[in-house]
């Protein structure tokens, strides 16, 4: 299986199946200097991990991050960092009724057809477990980011099926498990995801993100754009199945005398560009949303067919998320980090002598 790296000179590859006996990771290109320890990783491995609500698959894994190279009395030294996480809490044995089965709307049938052998446990290498990785190795990007540019990473659930915030604080959103910003509306997530769970059925979610702080004359103009790496990142993360950069498809019923960004000596009038202009940031807040498919590991009986071509019928047993968007925000935060991070290296050794140009216009004024 080729294509498992990632970024061009800060470049993450990653290996291992949710049911093997460890994940990992390599990070090359990370510069030196760098202060990391193992206990840096917890908090946003924390915010990924399954089994933080009821409402999330119930595999519970320490998550423990093993550092095996690239580090030299706490610090980066510039060769290649190698992160590692045993596996703790798999259970092979809930998929063995799938062993001969492809199970609908899953990449059984896909993984088949390319390879002709797949490992059916917890999906492999097509499981989410593998972004457990992604989220290790953007504490580092966030982390080089944050010191050198002073750039914050946030995301949010912005949609759980029909439900949307009322209401938006950002302090809302660590303080509950569906990173929902509207806290008063916590106790009716609950009873939808109670009464969801309890059907056996599940539903999509989208993920907002935003990056404060980016500067201006990041990404490429032609095929490398800033945009463009972005949704690619974002549609690399499993049951993506949309990116909108900005306004994104409302952009459809815009105008352009409503759409363009106006500046000002102050600062651009609106950000419906999300932050980037011909594949460049502006400067302005980079802003992306995230649209999750409802997962088809459900307890509903669906067709199918087996590997001999009978027909079958299929209902998946096992842990699995009713929503797999409620704990993606980390993920979603970690692609934005990777693609930033790689961007700015890009753009440090091409135009770094450029320095800063002026004018530099401020963000969308408030």
């Amino acid at each position: 299986m080729s294509s498992n790296a990632f970024g061009k000179l800060f470049t993450v590859t990653t290996f291992g199946e949710s049911h093997g006996p460890a994940i990992g990771c390599v990070i090359d290109g990370c510069p030196p200097g760098l202060a990391i320890a193992a206990e840096d990783f917890r908090t946003d491995l924390d915010r990924r991990a399954t089994g933080r609500s009821r409402h999330t698959s119930q595999r519970h894994e320490a998550d423990d991050v093993e550092i095996l190279s690239g580090t030299f009395e706490g610090h980066t030294t510039g060769t290649p960092i190698a992160l590692l996480i045993r596996n703790t809490d798999s259970r092979s044995k809930d998929y063995s009724e799938i062993l001969q089965t492809f199970r609908p709307g899953h990449a059984d049938y896909t993984y088949w057809q390319k390879y002709g052998i797949r490992d059916p446990r917890g999906g492999g290498r097509s499981s989410a477990r593998e972004t457990t990785m992604r989220v290790a190795a953007a504490v580092v990007a966030r982390k080089w980011l944050a010191e050198h540019f002073g750039i914050r990473i946030r995301g949010h659930l912005a949609a759980i099926g029909e439900l949307e915030p009322r209401t938006f604080d950002w302090a809302a959103v660590e303080q509950n498990p569906f990173f929902w910003p509207d806290a008063s509306m916590v106790a009716e997530l609950e009873e939808f995801m109670t009464a969801l769970r309890k059907s056996g059925d599940s539903v999509g979610a989208r993920v907002n993100v935003v990056a404060e702080g980016v500067p201006p004359g990041w990404g490429e103009p032609v095929y490398a754009k800033l945009d463009a790496d972005l949704a690619a990142a974002m549609m690399s993360i499993n049951a993506v199945k949309g990116v909108e950069i900005g306004d994104g498809f409302a952009v459809v019923a815009q105008h352009g005398s409503g759409h363009r960004d106006e500046m000002t000596p102050q600062g651009f009038l609106s950000n419906h560009a999300g932050g980037i202009l011909g594949g460049i940031s502006s400067g302005q807040a980079v802003t992306a949303s995230v649209a999750f498919k409802p997962t088809s590991s459900i307890l509903i009986p669906g067709r199918s067919v087996n590997l001999a071509g009978e027909p079958m019928e299929v209902r998946t047993r096992g842990r699995h998320d009713p929503c797999v968007g409620i704990r993606a925000t980390p993920i979603v935060e970690a692609m934005m980090a990777l693609v930033l991070m790689d961007h700015a290296l890009r753009h440090r050794a091409q135009c770094g002598d450029v320095g800063e140009v002026a004018p530099r216009i401020p963000g969308a004024v408030e």
